[in-house]
């Protein structure tokens, strides 16, 4: 019997195995580096492009929670940093940081773990479209309160560009970033639906979550 299947008398079920959550860092890590491959869109003054990186990076924290996807996409920022072109364009190296989508880039492991902290409450409570509404609004919220601010910031200092052009440059990326977070949220829903166990923590049975969720629906 394996430490991640079984469990005790009173229905407790066991922490899930670190092995698993190194091999699911590492996946969802190859994950976005996958999405930064596809073309990107550049747009406003500066040319930061439109990416699905963002999408990818909601999900990590979506699907693996706080530390797991936050730990998947500082894994993902780090390779690129070292040198991997494994950033949008297929850009790697410390010299990204100089350019104006450094802001950015800085932003995403705590924006992944914003969003995952917000996911790992939201499942225990809730379930179906109401799940996918509250990851919706924490990937999106997760986005406008870090995301966007750093790199609004970064295209202000490496672009030499006023705070206020920045900002309204900014908003070029907000449709898009409704669009990705409504397809992140929808995709973390049916994961979630098909392993409800994927944010177990020491102490927490499938058939608590079960419970919480059946909760919130009332």
């Amino acid at each position: 019997m394996t430490p991640t299947h079984s469990t005790t008398s009173a229905g407790i079920t066991r922490p899930r195995s670190a092995g698993s959550d190194i091999a699911l860092v590492a996946v969802f890590a190859a994950m976005l580096a996958a999405f930064a491959m596809m073309p990107p869109v550049p747009v406003g003054p500066l040319g930061v492009p439109i990416t699905l990186q963002t999408f990818a990076i909601a999900l990590c924290g979506m699907v693996l929670g706080p530390w797991r996807g936050f730990a998947a996409t500082l894994l993902y920022v780090v390779l690129g940093l070292v040198g991997l072109p494994i950033f949008s364009g297929m850009r790697g190296g410390i010299g990204v940081l100089s350019g104006p989508s450094a802001g950015y880039i800085l932003s995403f492991a705590l924006y992944a773990l914003l969003a995952g902290l917000i996911a790992r409450w939201a499942v225990r409570r809730f379930s179906g479209m109401k799940l996918g509404v509250v990851l919706f609004l924490g990937g999106f919220g997760g986005s406008l309160l870090l995301n966007h601010p750093l790199g609004i910031l970064g295209m202000s200092i490496n672009g030499d560009l006023p705070l206020g052009v920045a900002a309204v440059a900014d908003l070029a990326y907000w449709p898009g970033d409704i669009v990705k977070n409504i397809l992140a949220a929808s995709v973390a829903v049916l994961i979630h639906r098909a392993f409800p166990d994927v944010l177990r923590r020491r102490g927490i049975s499938v058939e608590s979550v079960s419970a919480g969720q059946a909760q919130g629906a009332k």
